[in-house]
């Protein structure tokens, strides 16, 4: 049975402070054993930041809303946390446990001002799906449209900035922040704006309109039509538009060729939202991508859209240029000019911007079909990220560009789940040098 949520702002506030107060003694503990230690136990300091991990993942699932949002953002973050944080974090990334049905009901009567059964032939009580700050539903109008409605938790917005200074305290007090206060007020001020929007689904409904456009010569991508008679601040009722999870996309019923193709269009599609409309999907995960087995794309979910400003594009793709030509020394100027590096360093070491220039740059090296479903740029990653502290001082977590990067690692495990043999060079070329 689900339990009963907790929606009220004091209730919430407590369980966060609870949380909070545990932490903090955790850390307080953890940091009192290693005085008397000789060696500091990096599997002791592991084990305590696991336990910590999972009471904050525990806490932050239960509570849903704008904590567990940022903790699923936390997640793909990987220099906002340590790696023990990122891992328990993940599993806020998977289905949320559903809400009660009446609450569900209660909300979308409350929203829409009429008895559930006046607005809808039918609406389904087991969930289509429950995310962070909402549960969709399966519904068909009177006039036989079969549609989904996506119905906020109660309670969630009201309490957003109080959940995200509660979170905020418990990550210092866990002595997990391991950032400039400015840079942390920098990066909770972006996470904040892009939940206040994410909040507000007539918000959503706009980006929703605004993609129908941007795609509108791309027949291959399929966005919902959004019912405007059924939706408000904080329920949004679309069309009903099915495809296939990529759990789904199997050998017997998509060709290699298929699969190819669609990498190419995933590829068009993130280039075309960076470098043409530079507006983007910011929630880049397998839950809101659908495909069909003629090559079609669907997208969902348009809460999270990112508005770039032209010259942190410009930045990026001098950038990219940059790195695909072994210019570091213009690679530092244009990392300064993203937010990505602190300006009053001297210049970094160019071996170390050819040791990632050198992995993440696989995929692009030749004209020759790459095999995302080999792909292992992630592991290699990994092993390196102990040598991001020699230079810790000398970057910051681009807040700027921070949606841009979690829009490309979305879209690489996309690849590398459906399996994609494609090369995509020539292509990345057209939109870096026209």
């Amino acid at each position: 049975m689900a339990k009963k949520p907790v929606t009220s702002r004091t209730g919430r506030f407590f369980k966060l402070a609870g949380m909070t107060a545990s932490v903090a003694g955790q850390y307080a503990g953890q940091r009192a054993r290693r005085m008397f230690r000789t060696v500091d136990d990096e599997s002791a300091r592991s084990e305590s930041y696991t336990r910590m991990a999972d009471e904050i993942a525990d806490t932050l699932g239960e509570l849903k809303g704008a904590v567990m949002k940022v903790g699923q953002i936390a997640s793909q973050t990987q220099d906002f946390l340590p790696k023990e944080f990122s891992q328990a974090l993940e599993k806020l990334q998977k289905e949320a446990p559903p809400m009660p049905f009446e609450v569900i009901l209660e909300q979308v009567e409350s929203e829409l001002g009429k008895p559930v059964g006046e607005l809808f032939e039918y609406l389904q009580e087991t969930p289509y799906a429950s995310a962070s700050i909402g549960q969709v539903h399966r519904a068909r109008l009177h006039d036989g449209t079969d549609v989904i409605v996506k119905v906020q938790y109660p309670g969630v917005d009201e309490s957003c900035d109080s959940d995200l200074k509660q979170l905020r305290l418990a990550l210092k007090l866990g002595g997990l922040l391991r950032m400039p206060k400015e840079t942390v007020d920098q990066l909770f001020g972006e996470i904040r704006l892009r939940l206040k929007e994410e909040l507000d689904y007539e918000n959503e409904a706009r980006n929703l309109k605004l993609f129908h456009d941007f795609h509108k010569d791309q027949p291959w991508v399929l966005i919902p039509e959004v019912i405007d008679s059924h939706s408000t601040r904080r329920v949004l009722t679309l069309e009903l538009v099915e495809g296939d999870h990529v759990s789904k996309v199997t050998p017997e019923r998509y060709s290699q060729e298929t699969l190819n193709d669609i990498g190419h269009r995933i590829f068009t599609i993130m280039a075309d939202q960076l470098f043409r409309f530079q507006c983007i999907h910011g929630d880049p995960h397998a839950g809101n991508f659908a495909y069909r087995p003629d090559g079609t794309i669907i997208m969902y979910d348009f809460g999270c859209v990112k508005k770039l400003k032209p010259e942190i594009v410009e930045a990026y793709r001098k950038a990219l240029i940059a790195a695909l030509d072994e210019d570091y020394q213009a690679l530092d100027e244009y990392l300064i000019d993203l937010g990505a590096r602190v300006d009053n360093q001297p210049a970094v070491d160019e071996a170390y911007y050819a040791m990632w220039r050198d992995i993440l740059i696989i995929p692009f090296l030749n004209d020759e079909p790459y095999d995302f479903a080999e792909a292992d740029i992630h592991k290699h990653v990994a092993a390196k990220t102990s040598t991001v502290f020699k230079y810790l001082d000398y970057f910051k977590p681009p807040v700027e560009s921070i949606f841009i990067d979690r829009m490309i690692a979305g879209h690489y495990w996309m690849l590398k789940r459906l399996g994609v043999q494609a090369a995509f060079r020539s292509e990345l070329e057209k939109y870096l040098r026209g």
